[in-house]
């Protein structure tokens, strides 16, 4: 059956069926482990990037808690900083700025010790020691002032600290490091406008602490502070003794102004005693001699002759103006003494004005004057005394027409303001300078016109008015202008 060339055939075939299946198989199998390879390779790059991913994040992680942790201290540092600020410029004492510095404060900033100098007349002066020993400064004082290292941080404006002198000059840096006995520091000039200069030194023994630029600003931010704040108390300082210069001369000139009023006060009592006294020895001589006058006139002692008759009436009537002048001059005294005692009650002022306008109607038709009056309702009752109020418009009225040329015009408007009763007596005269205005109310000064000149005055009659007026409470003013008239006011309390 062997030698049988049909089952020869037939087992040839099978086997090489056999062969191509398993060859099949094993080709198959050999992609499905190329395939397995390239997903295990790309599984293994995948992992591989994974633990990059891991690596590189764990990295950030660290490095943003580490960026948080500093952020954290750089915010309680800034916080620290505006509370320090806010505590320095709540003093306007300079001696109390620098007490304001406080440990607790210091170490809110990061450091545990500090100094602070000014450079005065014969060195540094120590205003600020925290973290050393009283036996230490004397020590730290004399190498201060002894290195002119510490004059040029302020000349210069430099800001000096450990991380920056350790790639600069690293011997300097341990030098500063052995005298103020630290490990990490900073130095900033402390520049004032007004006040004295200086330094502000911080420091701490902490080998870990790290000194980075943002450190070096925010001290050098707290010495600007300190600087400002040194200014606002110099200049506070020099504003109150100022003020007190100011006050001391303003007492010392109230002092002086008091004495002098007092004096004047003095000289016007006599003047006053003076004139009343004066005016009363005047008053029996002029009644003699006004009576020997009047009997001569009469003829009771003979007959006179005319040219004596005309002199005696010359006597006359010039008595007749000195006994005015001297009554005009103690009623003033009078009335500045307070020995006139006002008789006030309800007085119509339209009733006086239209009498004394009766009075003087000749006078004002001699001259061809125009009077008016415009008196309102409410105001045409004052409380006054009658027969003074009645001086006030005659002088004022009587003014008015001497200084008014023939043609002209008076006139009288009363108006009520506020409480008072204001009323204005203008005329078309030659008017009144500006300088004459200022005096126009002085006993004996008379304007220097063309009229004056021609008619004769004592000058008693404008200061006799004034001081009547402001017996009442009231005052008086005038408004004029050189040949466009003039305007006397005045005021006088309404009866209420």
């Amino acid at each position: 059956m062997l030698n049988d060339p049909q089952f020869t055939y037939f087992l040839f075939f099978g086997i090489t069926i056999t062969i191509a299946c398993l060859a099949a198989v094993i080709v198959l199998k050999m992609r499905a482990i190329k395939q397995l390879r390239s997903t295990v390779n790309n599984l293994k790059r995948s992992l591989d990037e994974m633990d990059e991913q891991a690596k590189l994040i764990v990295r950030t992680d660290i490095e943003l808690n580490k960026a948080q942790e500093e952020l954290d201290k750089k915010i309680g540092e800034l916080y620290a900083l505006q509370k320090l600020s806010r505590e320095i410029t709540t003093t306007l004492e300079e001696s109390q700025i620098f007490q304001k510095i406080g440990s607790a404060e210091l170490g809110e900033l990061g450091f545990e010790k500090a100094f602070a100098f000014l450079w005065e007349a014969k060195g540094f002066k120590l205003r600020l020691s925290l973290g050393y020993e009283t036996s230490n400064l004397q020590r730290v004082i004399t190498m201060i002032n002894s290195e002119a290292l510490y004059s040029e941080i302020i000349t210069k404006a430099q800001v000096l600290s450990s991380a920056s002198l350790s790639k600069q000059n690293p011997q300097l840096k341990e030098k500063i490091c052995r005298v103020f006995d630290v490990y990490s520091f900073v130095i900033t000039p402390i520049l004032p406008k007004e006040a004295n200069k200086g330094f502000l030194f911080v420091g701490t023994k902490n080998a870990g602490t790290f000194i980075s630029a943002g450190d070096e600003e925010l001290i050098a931010i707290l010495a600007n502070q300190l600087g400002q704040a040194m200014d606002n108390a110099k200049l506070f300082e020099n504003t109150w003794r100022a003020q007190q210069d100011l006050e001391n001369k303003v007492t010392e000139r109230t002092n002086e102004l008091t004495l002098a009023l007092n004096e004047v006060k003095n000289i016007s009592r006599r003047k006053t005693n003076f004139i009343s006294s004066v005016s009363h020895e005047l008053r029996t001589p002029l009644t003699s001699i006004k009576g020997y006058a009047s009997i001569l006139l009469a003829g009771k002692l003979g007959e006179v002759p005319q040219e004596v008759h005309e002199r005696l009436e010359k006597i006359n009537k010039h008595s007749d103006e000195l006994v005015h002048m001297v009554n005009d001059l103690l009623d003033i005294a009078r009335i500045e003494s307070g020995k006139v005692i006002m008789n006030k009650e309800s007085v119509d002022l339209k009733q006086i004005s239209e009498e004394v306008s009766d009075l003087m109607s000749v006078q004002l038709k001699e001259k061809g004057i125009l009077f008016s009056s415009n008196i309102a309702q409410e105001a045409k009752d004052v409380f006054a005394d009658r027969g003074q109020i009645a001086r006030v418009f005659i002088n004022l009225i009587g003014n008015a027409s001497k200084f008014t040329p023939s043609g002209g015009k008076i006139s009288v408007n009363i108006r009520k303001l506020y409480n008072f009763a204001q009323i204005d007596i203008s005329d078309t005269g030659c008017g009144i300078s500006q300088e004459a205005q200022e005096k126009i109310f002085e006993e004996f000064y008379r304007v220097d016109n063309a009229v004056n000149q021609q008619v004769k005055g004592t000058g008693l009659g404008l200061s006799l008015v004034k001081h009547i007026i402001e017996a009442h409470g009231g005052k008086i003013w005038i408004k004029s202008e050189p040949g466009a008239g003039s305007t006397f006011s005045f005021t006088i309390p309404l009866a209420i």
